[in-house]
């Protein structure tokens, strides 16, 4: 089972929803980073459960220990382990499930690959494990800052419910203010409520999340299969529930002409080489061009609802399936840091990398 993720700047996360504890090893960090474990554990509250009643309820405190690779706030360049321990499991709610395959879940793909599954809770398919990736991703975040380097992410969409403003239309230091994580108060509070009667229903909902990445020198990326938006894809695909990316002019893009498209260059006063346009958000030959970085990433309705649906047994046999316990009816208040902390993890490979080719 593939658990890592980077060429130089590596992570290797561990554990199970109901297990004793998730975590990550990173290798590849560079010596002398400040280790703020503060801003890490701040970026783990923002995708802990129990934020709103829109999340779930489970109540878990997801406070990360450091074991190893720091030493008086400072990263030793040696790996670098965190954990996470478990502390609100109840197991007993995913009982009635244990020989089920719930609808859009991977319980049957598991079973049927590895011939036994940890059912509890979704075992290590369970989003749970993507606090791991927090963790490691507000390390990147800490190396990146040093480089002038932000990502920021908010929610644009809720199902129907869409932001019509580009990001720099929006003041994204709001995207936190609310439980949603939009940063239009106004079209927030109707995604709230929005979610909130999807809630009451027994159902759930999906929608996107944006993201831009400011700051990012020209030359991050490699040509031919390791481009920067095609690693970018891989990382927001690797996230639960995800089920579509695009970048820059997206899919939106098929309806321009060439000359409609094409990101003109020219100079600015400071004698920088600057597109007037960014149809290709940031990224030209899959390589980055100094322009801003923007993509979205489009997430599922959440597949546990507490609804009765049709399903089969570990035998075959047709059943009612529904779903017990507590969960989220929408994902994406807590999916922002996630797709935060992917972007980030790409973003200091690639800078990593990018140190490595040439002389001077």
């Amino acid at each position: 089972m593939s658990s890592t993720y980077g060429k130089i700047f590596k992570i290797a996360t561990f554990g199970e929803s109901h297990g004793a504890a998730i975590g990550v090893v990173v290798e590849g960090c560079p010596a002398g980073v400040t280790f703020d474990l503060a801003f890490i554990q701040q970026e783990l509250d923002r995708r802990k459960p129990g934020q709103s009643r829109i999340t779930t309820q489970r109540r878990e405190a997801d406070t990360v220990q450091v074991l190893s690779g720091v030493f008086e706030e400072k990263t030793t360049g040696t790996p670098i382990s965190m954990v996470i321990w478990n502390e609100d499991q109840r197991s007993k709610d995913y009982s009635h499930i244990a020989d089920q395959y719930r609808p859009s879940h991977a319980d049957f793909t598991y079973q049927t690959k590895y011939g036994v599954r940890d059912y509890r809770g979704g075992g290590r398919s369970s989003a749970r494990e993507t606090a791991a990736r927090v963790a490691a991703g507000a390390l990147a975040k800490l190396v990146l800052a040093d480089l002038g380097v932000t990502v920021q992410g908010y929610v644009s969409q809720v199902g129907k419910l869409k932001l019509e403003k580009e990001y720099h239309e929006l003041d994204l230091s709001l995207t936190d203010s609310n439980a949603v994580r939009c940063p239009d108060p106004v079209m927030a509070q109707e995604m709230f409520d929005f979610i909130d009667a999807i809630r009451k229903q027994g159902d759930s909902i999906g929608g996107i999340v944006s993201c831009v990445l400011k700051g990012v020198p020209v030359g991050w990326g490699e040509p031919v299969f390791d481009k920067l938006h095609a690693e970018l894809g891989k990382a927001m695909l690797s996230i639960n529930a995800v089920k579509g990316f695009e970048y820059g002019s997206g899919f939106a893009g098929v309806e321009l002409l060439g000359s409609e498209h094409n990101d003109a260059f020219y100079t600015d006063e400071d004698g920088r080489v600057r597109t007037r346009t960014n149809h290709s958000g940031g990224i030209q030959g899959g390589i980055s061009n100094g322009e801003d970085i923007f993509f979205n990433v489009a997430f599922k309705p959440v597949a546990t609802i507490m609804q009765e649906q049709e399903s089969v047994n570990r035998e075959g046999e047709k059943i009612l399936v529904q779903g017990k316990g507590r969960h989220d009816p929408c994902v994406l208040p807590r999916a922002v840091p996630i797709v935060e902390a992917m972007a980030a993890l790409v973003l200091v490979d690639f800078y990593l990398r990018d140190r490595t080719i040439r002389h001077k």
